[in-house]
């Protein structure tokens, strides 16, 4: 393509995307919800004549260990695995040993840790379980699907979902890298 081909191929493209933008982001909060509220883990994407073309799956996120308070942390594991700590400029837990440490309390479920010769359960303190990310969910297409979408939407078997149309009156966005 010429110069100036690609140009109106670039500038069509962002139009588009913009239009489709916000009215996505919309979509996929209203469908958080939705998941949220009916307790579905999973929703088929269908057309209105019944082919799957994807599936909307919720991601539930994991619980994880984390550092909130690195000097009680810190002190906590001076005092019980002296070896893992390393002194510098800057006292800190070995990255090693803060990893595993870490991996053992999201693997328990708890900011505790048992001795390993002694079996006895301390909390470790600077240390909480936390959701890693908010909830989400991933929409995957069935093979075939995008090409079944776009077919529904060129025979407006979509129309009843209120897509973007380019009206000319999408919010003008002035952003030079695009």
């Amino acid at each position: 393509m010429d110069l100036k081909t690609l140009a109106l191929h670039e500038a069509a493209l962002k139009t588009l995307a913009d239009a489709i933008g916000d009215q996505l982001k919309t979509v996929k909060a209203e469908m958080q919800a939705a998941l949220e509220a009916s307790g579905a883990a999973r929703v088929d994407a269908t057309l209105p004549d019944g082919l799957k073309v994807g599936t909307v799956s919720l991601s539930t996120p994991k619980a994880a260990a984390v550092v909130t308070d690195d000097a009680e942390f810190l002190a906590w594991v001076r005092e019980h695995s002296p070896h893992n700590v390393t002194s510098r400029v800057v006292t800190e837990v070995r990255p090693a040993y803060r990893t595993a440490l870490l991996a053992e309390m999201t693997a328990a479920g708890s900011a505790e840790v048992a001795d390993k010769e002694t079996g006895e359960v301390a909390e470790v303190p600077g240390v909480e379980i936390r959701a890693g990310r908010a909830t989400t969910h991933s929409v995957r297409l069935a093979k075939d699907g995008a090409d079944a979408i776009a077919e529904a939407w060129r025979d407006g078997r979509l129309a009843h979902l209120d897509l973007p149309q380019l009206t000319g009156s999408a919010p003008e966005r002035d952003e030079e890298a695009a």
